[in-house]
């Protein structure tokens, strides 16, 4: 996970300064608008989500989703229709963040345990989520038990929609995280071992199968090409993808050629050279998560937005915690930019995810540092939103079209002008519902 964000939650100072409040209860899924059945939203710059954006737009929302989008001469609402007036706004779909560790963590209480993984636990974080505008999430591996996998069948009001890959593959003890948390992924040290881990995974109808491979600095051991290579065939034979963390330029060849979907991470240690790449156009369904890393600066400037969840004394310890914090991964940034570059200039997919725990504005800052990596800004808001929509089989999300499900962000600013503007939310709609952005602010910073 990325240095910083992670900072938030496994430095026990901060536990200190953090309220202790009980979380919000589970609430009905009822409107916080205007009560109509049918809303016609008008006047916004509309970003569909798919590259292409529509100036002076309208659209309806009828029983949570989009029924009619177009030019604002274009679209008929019925008499009876409630109208909001969005000029000057900009409108573009939820996001969709492909890799989170929902439940990771307790954001209130500043703690890593395992007993982190509570219903209550997880469904705050989907509102946190929901909150900073991501409409759906994949828990990405290291869940425990199986309470993400029933959240996942499951509406909840102001909530981003969750899917998960269960407990993912590494070495007995080799997993992801602290120490403590190594146990959580299958442990594989045999062919049957994984295969058996696969079955496992696709009788619960899991989203992903997520594997490590990556020794963690020499650290722990890694899965292997004869480990991973039946891992992998075992789910395409059962109908899942599978999703690699790596972190070296040679493992991600040695991937590609046993038939990977995508990488959960990019190549952290060298450039890619011409044999990746002649690789990479042999499989042109391959995806890409870029997780760049960032030193802190970018984070820095961004405490006022983060401040909007968090108390304030928390925010001042972290700001602290930033100042003082020695590691400085700028170097391994801009290898991972260059990267990303490259593989984005070549038509790889990319699709948009965080590597964050649910804290919802880790969102913002990956999407600015893909664009600073060189995606434009529609092609990063495309990987944030129909790309991972379609990665995830979320098929009523991504774009904001006719039949589509109603998850939207309005913002003040236009993101396609600077892409910091994403920061800049006005409004979220999950469902056609708008969330009380305002009533959990204040439960988080109270």
């Amino acid at each position: 996970m990325r240095a910083i964000r992670l900072m938030l939650f496994c430095l026990p100072w901060l536990a200190a300064c953090a309220p202790q409040e009980t979380p919000l209860t589970e609430q009905p899924n009822e409107s916080l608008g205007s009560g109509s059945d049918v809303t016609l939203f008008e006047g916004a710059r509309l970003i569909i989500g798919d590259g292409s954006a529509i100036e002076n737009a309208a659209f309806i929302v009828e029983n949570g989703q989009f029924t009619q989008v177009g030019l604002a001469n274009t679209v008929e609402a019925p008499p009876s229709a409630a109208r909001v007036d969005l000029t000057g706004k900009t409108v573009m779909p939820a996001l969709i963040d492909a890799h989170v560790h929902v439940g990771y963590a307790d954001i209130r209480g500043m703690t890593d345990s395992p007993a982190n993984y509570s219903r209550e636990n997880i469904i705050e974080h989907l509102r946190r989520m929901a909150y900073y505008g991501i409409g759906a999430t994949l828990s990405m591996g290291i869940d425990p038990g199986d309470m993400s996998l029933q959240l996942r069948e499951e509406e909840i009001a102001g909530a981003a929609r969750l899917r998960s890959a269960g407990p993912g593959m590494a070495r007995p003890n080799a997993g992801p995280g602290a120490a403590d948390r190594r146990d959580v992924p299958y442990g594989v040290d045999t062919e049957e071992e994984g295969i058996a881990a696969v079955r496992e995974l696709a009788a619960k109808k899991v989203d992903m199968v997520k594997i490590w491979v990556d020794d963690r600095n020499g650290t722990v051991p890694k899965l292997t090409p004869e480990l991973y290579g039946p891992i992998i065939d075992e789910a395409h034979r059962l109908g899942v993808r599978v999703s690699a963390h790596i972190f070296y330029l040679e493992d991600a060849k040695d991937l590609l050629r046993a038939g990977i979907d995508g990488f959960a991470h990019g190549i952290r240690d060298v450039d890619v050279d011409d044999e990746f790449m002649e690789l990479l156009a042999t499989r042109p369904y391959i995806f890409l998560m870029p997780n760049l890393p960032d030193s802190g600066a970018r984070i820095m400037a961004d405490l006022p937005f983060i401040a909007e969840t968090m108390p304030t004394e928390a925010v001042d310890e972290l700001r602290t915690a930033i100042a003082e914090f020695v590691e400085d991964p700028e170097e391994r940034f801009e290898v991972q930019a260059r990267n990303l570059s490259r593989m984005y200039e070549a038509g790889v997919t990319v699709v948009f995810g965080t590597d964050g725990v649910g804290a919802g504005w880790e969102a913002h800052e990956e999407i600015a540092d893909m664009v600073i990596s060189g995606m434009s800004p529609a092609d990063a808001i495309a990987a944030a939103t129909s790309n991972a929509a379609t990665l995830l089989r979320l098929h009523d999300l991504g774009t904001i079209t006719n039949g589509k499900s109603a998850d939207f962000i309005v913002l003040n600013a236009n993101p396609l002008d600077d892409i910091k503007n994403t920061r800049s939310i006005a409004n979220v709609y999950i469902r056609g519902e708008e969330v009380d952005r305002m009533r959990l602010a204040a439960s988080w910073t109270e």
